[in-house]
C-alpha cells in the first residue's frame, strides 16, 4: 500500500480498510496502490479503492495501471469519484461482462516508483510488513502480519510464531521506533493490550 504515513498521525477519514503481509508478498515486490473491487453499471465501469496518497497522479485518463497476478496492463479511460473511491473504465473494455475478471484483483506499481520519504517516523505499508515487533525490554511480540485503517488511528495486527495476534493503535504512546536496518518495531505495551496482562 504506498500510503505515506507518521507513526503519531491520525489515520484517513474512512475507516475498515486493510493490507496484509501475503497479500503484500503475492504483489511480486510491487506496491499496491488500489484495489478494483466490483463492476458498476453496464458501460465497463469497475470501483476501485484507493490505497494512494496521490490518486490524482496514478488515476487519470491515459494512464496506465497493471492489474492482478499477471499485471495486466490497462489504459485507463475515465475517471470520476463515487463517495470516497473511483470508478474507473478501460481502453478496450467497453461493458461490464468484459471488467468482470478484474473483480477484487490488486493494483500496483514497481516499487521504483514510489517517491522516497525523508522523515524517519514516515513509512509506506509495504515497507514494514512482516517487520518484527518487539517490547522496549527486547520482548518479541511476533510479526507484523496486517495493517488496519480505522476512523481514529491504524491498528497494527501482530502475530506470534504459535498463531496468537495482538492488536497495537499506531499511537505515539505504543509505537516506539521504527528499525528498518534490523526489520524491527519498538513498542510500549500500555496495560491492557495483552490478554495476559488482563487475567488476575
Amino acid at each position: 500500500m504506498a500510503r505515506r504515513k507518521k507513526r503519531s498521525a491520525r489515520g484517513p477519514r474512512s475507516y475498515g480498510r486493510s493490507l496484509r503481509w501475503e497479500d503484500a508478498q503475492a504483489a511480486g515486490g510491487r506496491v499496491i496502490i488500489g484495489k478494483l473491487r466490483r463492476p458498476h453499471g453496464l458501460r465497463g465501469e469497475v470501483l476501485l479503492e484507493v490505497l494512494t496518497d496521490v490518486p490524482q497522479q496514478r488515476f487519470v485518463p491515459g494512464a496506465v495501471i497493471y492489474v492482478g497476478p499477471r499485471r495486466v496492463p490497462l489504459t485507463i479511460r475515465t475517471v470520476r469519484p463515487f463517495g470516497e473511491h473511483l470508478l474507473l473504465s478501460f481502453e478496450g473494455y467497453p461493458d461490464r461482462s468484459a471488467v468482470e475478471m478484474f473483480r477484487n484483483q490488486w493494483v500496483t506499481i514497481p516499487e521504483a516508483e514510489v517517491a522516497p520519504l525523508r522523515d524517519e517516523d514516515e513509512y509506506y505499508d509495504f515497507e514494514i510488513l512482516g517487520f518484527r515487533v518487539q517490547t522496549e525490554d527486547g520482548r518479541d511480540l511476533g510479526r507484523l502480519v496486517e495493517i488496519l485503517e480505522t476512523g481514529a488511528n491504524d491498528v497494527f495486527i501482530v502475530e506470534d510464531d504459535a498463531g496468537k495476534r495482538v492488536l497495537l493503535p499506531v499511537i505515539s504512546e505504543v509505537v516506539r521506533k521504527f528499525d528498518f536496518d534490523n526489520e524491527k518495531i519498538i513498542v510500549h505495551l500500555l496495560p491492557g493490550l495483552l490478554e495476559e496482562d488482563t487475567t488476575t
